[in-house]
C-alpha cells in the first residue's frame, strides 16, 4: 500500500525579550482532513494568531492560496512566550513548502522574520538588529527581513543579510528565479542640534564646570535654581560637548532602539531623551506585559534630562536609584524576567521651591515653610546621594547676558573632555570600564590616593558635615579624579577636592532647611572652562 508522506517545513526565526533575541524555529504542517483549519501553537500572541488573516491574503496577492486543509503551526521552544508579527513570513514559506509547491534548500541556514501586509508588502519589524546577532552566534548563513529593517541588520559582518520589500520576492528566490537582494548598512542620520552651541550660555562659570566635570567623568548632576536661570539652556547643550561614539556604542544603542520599533539604522548621535515629568513608572523604566525598553534604556550611552525633577512621580524617582547604581534594570514578570541595559548620564534640574524664587534676590519668594519642605521632601535622601554632582545656578548680569563676547564655545570644551576620558579609560583598563563614575571600590582606592593635603580636607568635610553618606564620599573622590583628569594632572590634589566638594551643595544641611538652594559658593581653582565666558 502507498503511503503519502507529509512535508514538514522547519525554518528558522527569532523573537524578542528584552533588547535580546531568542532562536525560535517554525514548524509547519499541511495536511489533510474532513475540516480545513488553522492552529497556531507553542504560547502565540493574539498578534500571532491573528496572522491567519494577513498571511491567506499576502499568499493570494502573489498568485498562491492558503490550502483548504489542516494547518498546524508549532512555535518551538513551546513553552516561551511569543509576541509580534515577525513570523508572518515563515508561517507563509513554510505553508507554500509543507503543501510541497516549493523547496526549502534556498533557505536553509537562513533566519526568517518579517510582518506581511494584505497584498504582500513586507513591513519592519522589531529586533531586526538583535536576531542578526542571533544567527552569527549561532552559524547562520544569513538572515532575511524587510527591506524596512534589513538596513539596521547589515552593519553585523561575518553574515549574509537580505531584504525583500514584497512576499513575491522571496517566492519567486525560492523558485530560483531571482536572488534575494543583499541589503547595504544604513547609518541613521544625525540629529541636528539647531545650532546650540556652549558659547551661547553667558556666564554661569560655576554651573558650566560642573557640567563639564559631568559630561567627562559620566557623573549625575542636578541643576538647582530660579525659573529662567539657564538651566534647562544649559542642559540642552550637553550633547554638543559629548564624545563622539564608538561602534560598540552605536551598535548596544541600535539594538535597544531596533528592540523598541525606532531604529532608522546604525546609531550616529548618543541619543539625548527629555520626558515629561507627567511619565509613567512603566515608560520611564520599561515594562508592559511584554517588557519593552523605556527612556532610561533609550538613553544608553547618552543623556537623560529630566527637567523639574521634584515633579516626577515620586515611584518613579525612587526606582531610578538601582539603575543609577547597576547601570541597567531588571524587570520581572510573570512569563520572563528581562534585563535591559540602562547606562545614561542623568542631568535634572529643580527649582528651589514651588514658585522658584526661595534665595532670590531678584523676587520674593510666596511659598509657606511647609510647602518648601514638601516640595524638597519629594528627592529622598538615597536619590540624591546616587546624584554626584548638584550644584546652585545663579542670577546672570546684565552686563554678562549683554555682552557680546562669547563663551568658551562646545568644541573647546568637548576637545577636554575627550582627552579626559581617554586618560580615564586607559587608567581604568584593567577594571573593564572606562569611566570614573563606574568604578568599583577596589578600582577607586587603587587609583584615587589623595595626598596628606587632599586627605586633611576631607577630614574637615565630614566634620561639617556629619550626615554626608559613604556613598556621597565615594562619589566626591570620584569626582576630584575627574576634575583632575580634565586638568591634566595623574595625581588628585587639595583643588580637586575642594571643587569636588562645592558640587555637593545638598550636603550643606541635613536637616534640609529653605536655605540650602541659596547657600553661596565660592567658585573653585577649576579647568579652563570656568574662566571664560
Amino acid at each position: 500500500m502507498l503511503v503519502h508522506r507529509r512535508v514538514l517545513a522547519i525554518l528558522s526565526s527569532a523573537t524578542l525579550r528584552g533588547v535580546d533575541a531568542i532562536p525560535i524555529d517554525v514548524e509547519v504542517d499541511v495536511s489533510g482532513g474532513n475540516l480545513p483549519g488553522y492552529h497556531v501553537v507553542g504560547m502565540p500572541a493574539p498578534s500571532v494568531r491573528e496572522g491567519a488573516v494577513r498571511i491567506r491574503a499576502a499568499l493570494e496577492a502573489v498568485g498562491q492560496a492558503l490550502p483548504l486543509k489542516k494547518i498546524t503551526v508549532n512555535l518551538a521552544p513551546a513553552d516561551l512566550p511569543k509576541p509580534g508579527t515577525a513570523f508572518d513570513l515563515p508561517i507563509a514559506v513554510g505553508v507554500l513548502v509543507a503543501e510541497g509547491l516549493f523547496d526549502q534548500a534556498p533557505l536553509d541556514g537562513l533566519v526568517l522574520m518579517g510582518e506581511l501586509g494584505l497584498d504582500g508588502t513586507l513591513r519592519r519589524v522589531r529586533g531586526a538588529l538583535a536576531a542578526a546577532m542571533l544567527a552569527r552566534q549561532h552559524g547562520k548563513r544569513g538572515i532575511v527581513l524587510p527591506m524596512e529593517s534589513a538596513g539596521e541588520a547589515a552593519v553585523v559582518t561575518g553574515l549574509e543579510v537580505y531584504g525583500a520589500a514584497h512576499l513575491s520576492e522571496v517566492v519567486a528566490a525560492m523558485s530560483g528565479l531571482v536572488p534575494l537582494r543583499a541589503a547595504g548598512a544604513v547609518r541613521a542620520r544625525r540629529v541636528e542640534h539647531g545650532g546650540l552651541d556652549l558659547a551661547d550660555v553667558r556666564g554661569q562659570h560655576l554651573a558650566r564646570t560642573a557640567v563639564e566635570v559631568a559630561v567627562a567623568g559620566g557623573h549625575n548632576v542636578l541643576l538647582v535654581g530660579a525659573p529662567g536661570i539657564g538651566k534647562s539652556m544649559l542642559a540642552r547643550r550637553i550633547p554638543t560637548i559629548l564624545p563622539p561614539l564608538s561602534s560598540d556604542e552605536a551598535i548596544e544603542i541600535t539594538k535597544v532602539y531596533s528592540a523598541a520599533g525606532l531604529a532608522e539604522g546604525l546609531a550616529s548621535d548618543r541619543p539625548f531623551r527629555a520626558p515629561h515629568h507627567t511619565v509613567s513608572t512603566a515608560a520611564l523604566l520599561g515594562g508592559g506585559s511584554v517588557p519593552r525598553p523605556g527612556e532610561i534604556s533609550l538613553a544608553h550611552h547618552g543623556v537623560l534630562f529630566l527637567d523639574e525633577l521634584p515633579e516626577f512621580q515620586r515611584n518613579a524617582l525612587e526606582a531610578l536609584r538601582q539603575p543609577l547604581e547597576d547601570r541597567d534594570i531588571v524587570i520581572g514578570r510573570v512569563s520572563a524576567t528581562v534585563r535591559l541595559p540602562a547606562s545614561f548620564l542623568l542631568v535634572a534640574s529643580a527649582n528651589p521651591c514651588p514658585c522658584g524664587w526661595t534665595g532670590s534676590p531678584v523676587r520674593q519668594c510666596t511659598c509657606s515653610g511647609g510647602a518648601v519642605e514638601r516640595y524638597r521632601g519629594r528627592l529622598s535622601g538615597p536619590l540624591l546621594d546616587r546624584i554626584d554632582i548638584h550644584v546652585t545656578v545663579k542670577p546672570v548680569s546684565l552686563a554678562e547676558m549683554r555682552t557680546k563676547e562669547p563663551g568658551e564655545s562646545s568644541a573647546t570644551v568637548r576637545a577636554r573632555v575627550v582627552a579626559a576620558r581617554e586618560r580615564q579609560a586607559a587608567r581604568l583598563a584593567p577594571w573593564g570600564v572606562r569611566l570614573n563614575a563606574e568604578m568599583s571600590p577596589a578600582a577607586t582606592r587603587a587609583t584615587c590616593v589623595l595626598p596628606a593635603d587632599a586627605e586633611a580636607r576631607l577630614a574637615a568635610l565630614v566634620a561639617k558635615r556629619p550626615g554626608l553618606s559613604a556613598r556621597a564620599l565615594d562619589r566626591i573622590i570620584k569626582v576630584a579624579r575627574t576634575h583632575a583628569d580634565l586638568a591634566g594632572r595623574e595625581h588628585i590634589d587639595k583643588n580637586d577636592v575642594d571643587t569636588a566638594t562645592s558640587f555637593r551643595v545638598l550636603d550643606l544641611d541635613p536637616t534640609v532647611d529653605a536655605r540650602v538652594f541659596a547657600v553661596p559658593t565660592q567658585p573653585p581653582v577649576t579647568t579652563a572652562s570656568s574662566r571664560t565666558g
